[in-house]
């Protein structure tokens, strides 16, 4: 798959096969859409193309602080490769772009710029200046032209919302395995390795800090999970913590990982860290004593997770 930021740049010249959409999460629902446009795409010997935006809409229009996303665009990048695509398009979104007509959108993007043979697009989709768009004007396009549109079913695109929707609530309230169902994968958190206060170690817990420099990634419920990491090409366990380490009066969200029967510095590498199982929620205890014993039960049953499931 080539990744072409901005759609000016793209430079095939063979006609396309295009869908476009956030796809965050790349779930099952999204994945279906996917298959479906590359398995098209190569049956008509096209290229499939998948064209999204960043940042999300939402963010320059409404200054939606409040956003949170499944994935950065890094990490959904990373996802829809492993679909077997040819392009995914990254358009940069601006106030600009979106006073662009449904016209223009459709004749100097779809037509001029990524030379379109058929459009696969979702349900009671809108697209243009004030969302003007749709698939009427669609069809009007594809015959002045000359692509297809297929729209894809209600059912399909309910399902992919529905599927979004459950996903986020899941893991807002801790259930990971419900999240990680619907994603068809382990939900991850991508980050620098920070220094911290090094209270972990001072236990025997050295821990390290993943610094999450996206603001509009969803991050988890606050609690302790069981987690993995590839780190030198070598899958490495651990448990981590997400919360404000209320036994020792911390005052800001922190997301630490205690990597097990590990020893290695890790400070400026930058970690992808898979979260497989929720432990249990944040606890203030009376004592940094009381806080350890329970840390050394949770590697045990963390452990024990592990063992039986991984």
């Amino acid at each position: 798959m080539k990744i072409v930021q901005n759609t000016s740049n793209f430079s095939d010249k063979e006609k396309t096969y295009v869908t476009i959409g956030t796809f965050d999460g790349v779930h099952f629902g999204h994945q279906k859409i996917i298959e479906k446009l590359i398995d098209e795409a190569k049956k008509a010997n096209k290229k499939s193309v998948v064209l999204t935006f960043f940042p999300h809409p939402r963010m320059v229009l409404q200054k939606d602080v409040t956003l949170e996303l499944i994935n950065t665009i890094e990490e959904r990048a990373t996802l829809l490769e492993k679909t077997g695509l040819d392009y995914l398009i990254i358009h940069p979104f601006s106030k600009e772009f979106s006073r662009m007509t449904a016209l223009e959108f459709v004749r100097d993007i779809l037509v001029n710029q990524l030379n379109i043979s058929k459009l696969i697009i979702g349900y009671d989709h809108h697209f243009g200046k004030n969302r003007e768009g749709n698939i009427t004007q669609l069809t009007e396009y594809s015959h002045l032209y000359d692509f297809k549109v297929e729209e894809i079913p209600a059912q399909d695109i309910d399902d992919v919302s529905v599927s979004s929707t459950k996903i986020r609530r899941a893991l807002a309230s801790g259930n990971l395995k419900t999240a990680n169902n619907y994603l068809g994968y382990n939900f991850m958190l991508h980050g620098n390795v920070v220094n911290g206060k090094k209270l972990g170690g001072s236990i025997g817990y050295p821990t390290a800090n993943i610094d999450v420099k996206e603001s509009y990634k969803l991050i988890p419920k606050t609690g302790v999970y069981v987690v993995k990491s590839t780190i030198d090409k070598k899958i490495v366990f651990g448990m981590m913590n997400i919360g404000n380490r209320p036994t020792v009066n911390g005052n800001h969200q922190t997301i630490e990982v205690h990597f097990f029967d590990f020893n290695q510095n890790l400070y400026d590498q930058n970690l992808t860290i898979e979260l497989i199982y929720f432990l249990r929620d944040e606890e203030k205890f009376d004592s940094v004593e009381i806080l350890i014993q329970q840390l050394k039960k949770d590697e045990e049953t963390a452990r024990n997770y592990i063992k039986n499931h991984c």
